[in-house]
């Protein structure tokens, strides 16, 4: 297998972390140097120019997993000319993937939540970024809503967060679309 080009300390690291990912969610903390070697490319070694141990390049992963990441630059790449529907589409398949991403890792961890929240500055601002981001996407036809947008972005995070969870759906998730119409619709059958 070819290795992979040197790197700068930190960009080595960010490859390790996310060749470590995907391992995390298939064997939690079970996974080897080497598989993460293998996944990355580097001989094992170079894991530990990096990260003292495998628990501290594990716990560097599971931060990052639930770092706010791309997520809001996701939601700000949403095409703001497509219809509503279709931009919620978009916004519930965004939001989805980080959901089940997440509860995989917790899953495969053995963890009974997300690692603890960071209430910093900069966490309240990362949440005020999404929350712009979010509410932006459905700002737009506003005058079409009962609700704020706000609102119903919240209820759209809501729904999508329980549609999105294997336990509470009996192991059958949501779809995007039926997340998006049962809050656009309802499910009353149109009377009259």
């Amino acid at each position: 297998m070819p290795r992979a080009p040197a790197l700068p300390p930190e960009e080595r690291r960010l490859a390790l972390i996310e060749a470590t990912l995907p391992l995390l969610r298939e064997h939690g903390r079970a996974v080897t140097t080497r598989q993460i070697a293998e996944a990355a490319g580097v001989a094992e070694g170079t894991i530990f120019r990096v990260f003292a141990s495998k628990d501290d390049l594990i716990d560097a992963a599971v931060a990052n997993a639930f770092e706010p990441g791309t997520f809001a630059d996701a939601v700000r790449g949403i095409d703001p000319d497509l219809p509503l529907r279709d931009r919620m589409l978009e916004l519930t398949r965004v939001m989805q993937e980080r959901f089940v991403a997440s509860f995989g890792l917790i899953r495969s961890l053995g963890l009974r939540k997300p690692p603890h929240r960071d209430d910093s500055a900069s966490h309240r601002e990362w949440r005020r970024q999404v929350a712009a981001a979010t509410t932006a996407v459905i700002a737009p036809d506003s005058d079409q809503l009962r609700v704020a947008p706000e609102e119903l972005v919240r209820v759209l995070r809501l729904l999508t967060f329980a549609g999105s969870h294997s336990e509470v759906t009996d192991g059958e998730l949501m779809t995007p679309e039926e997340i998006v119409d049962t809050l656009l619709h309802g499910l009353l059958r149109k009377v009259g």
